[in-house]
C-alpha cells in the first residue's frame, strides 16, 4: 500500500519536493536566502501564505537558537512541521469506527471534483468490512447525477432511495434514513447536489436537508464530508472556507491527489481550516479512496 501511495503521489515529490532537494544540494551553510526560497517553493506547491510563514518562521527561529545546522537536519525538521499540521488538525475518531447505526455521512462540494464517485468508493470501503450501505440520491437538481448513483448502485449491489427529478431533497433524505432504519442498514451516504459555494439559497438547502435529517434521526448527520479537488489549488481552500461557514464540516476528502504536483493543498487546509483530511483519493479504482494517514503520506512524499 505504501508503495502504491508514493507511485500515485509522485507528481508532487517530483515537484515541489524536488525542488526542495535541489536547493539543498551542495549548501552547508542555512542562510537567510535559503529559507526565503525554500518559502517561494512551498507557496508555489499550494501550501498557502500563512501556512507557509508558520513552518518557515519556526525555522527561523531553530536556526537562530543553533538548533539545526545541517541541510539535513533542515530537511528532516521541515518534513517533522508538515506533519505536525496534519497531526494538529486530526479527529479523535477515524469515520470507521463510529458505532452508530446508522451511520449518517452527508457528502457535499461543488460540481466536477468528485464527488459521486467518491460516495461509490466510501460505499465500496464499508462494504468491505462487511456492512450494509444505503445511498441516498439528494441530488435532484440533474437527472443525471440521480441515474449516475442508481448505476453505482447496481454495481456495488446496495439500494438506492430516490424520487423524481426535480423532488425536494430534503423529503429524498427523510425518505432515505426512514429506509435505512426499517432495513437495519448499517451505513447512510446521502448526495447533494454540486453546489456553487457563491449561490446562498442553495447552501439553505444543505441546511434544511441537515434539520430534516436530524429531526428523524437525532445526532445525524453524525459525518459532513466536504469533497475537494487537490488539482484546483487554493481555490478548494476557498470552497472550503465557504462551506464551513454554511454547514458543520466534520471531514475534508481531498480526490486526485495523483493528477497534482502541487501537493502542499493538503497542509494548506488542514491547517487553515482546522478540519481533518479523512480521505484522499489517489487513482481511478475502489481502493485509490484510502483513509489519510498522516505519517504514511508524508513519507512517501519525502521518500526519493
Amino acid at each position: 500500500m505504501f508503495t502504491r501511495l508514493k507511485k500515485k503521489i509522485a507528481g508532487s515529490r517530483n515537484g515541489f519536493i524536488r525542488q526542495l532537494d535541489e536547493l539543498f544540494t551542495g549548501r552547508k551553510e542555512i542562510s537567510p536566502e535559503l529559507l526565503e526560497d525554500i518559502e517561494e517553493i512551498l507557496v508555489m506547491a499550494d501550501m498557502g501564505i500563512s501556512t507557509v510563514e508558520q513552518i518557515t518562521s519556526r525555522l527561523q527561529g531553530e536556526v537562530g537558537r543553533g538548533e539545526l545546522s545541517s541541510m539535513e537536519a533542515l530537511k528532516t525538521r521541515l518534513k517533522e512541521q508538515i506533519k505536525a499540521i496534519f497531526i494538529e488538525s486530526a479527529g479523535a475518531q477515524k469515520v470507521e469506527d463510529r458505532e452508530e447505526k446508522p451511520l449518517v455521512i452527508l457528502v457535499v462540494g461543488v460540481n466536477g471534483v468528485g464527488k459521486t464517485t467518491t460516495i461509490a468508493k466510501l460505499a465500496w470501503r464499508f462494504k468491505q468490512e462487511g456492512k450494509k450501505v444505503m445511498l441516498v440520491a439528494a441530488d435532484t437538481f440533474r437527472a443525471a447525477a440521480v441515474e449516475q448513483l442508481e448505476k453505482w448502485g447496481d454495481m456495488l449491489a446496495v439500494d438506492v432511495i430516490r424520487q423524481e427529478s426535480g423532488a425536494d431533497p430534503s423529503a429524498v433524505a427523510y425518505d432515505g434514513i426512514e429506509a435505512a432504519i426499517a432495513k437495519g442498514v448499517d451505513v447512510v451516504i446521502i448526495d447533494t447536489a454540486g453546489r456553487l459555494h457563491t449561490q446562498v439559497n442553495l447552501m439553505k438547502e444543505l441546511e434544511k436537508i441537515r434539520r430534516v435529517i436530524g429531526k428523524k434521526l437525532p445526532g445525524a448527520p453524525h459525518e459532513t464530508m466536504l469533497v475537494l479537488d487537490s488539482t484546483t489549488g487554493q481555490n478548494a481552500l476557498s470552497q472550503a472556507k465557504t462551506f464551513c461557514e454554511a454547514t458543520d464540516v466534520t471531514g475534508i476528502v481531498l480526490t486526485k491527489l495523483d493528477g497534482t504536483a502541487k501537493g502542499g493543498i493538503v497542509a494548506s487546509i488542514a491547517h487553515e481550516m482546522k478540519i481533518p483530511v479523512k480521505y484522499i483519493g489517489i487513482g481511478e479504482h475502489m481502493e485509490d479512496l484510502r483513509p489519510f494517514d498522516p505519517d504514511q503520506f508524508i513519507d512517501a512524499l519525502f521518500d526519493q
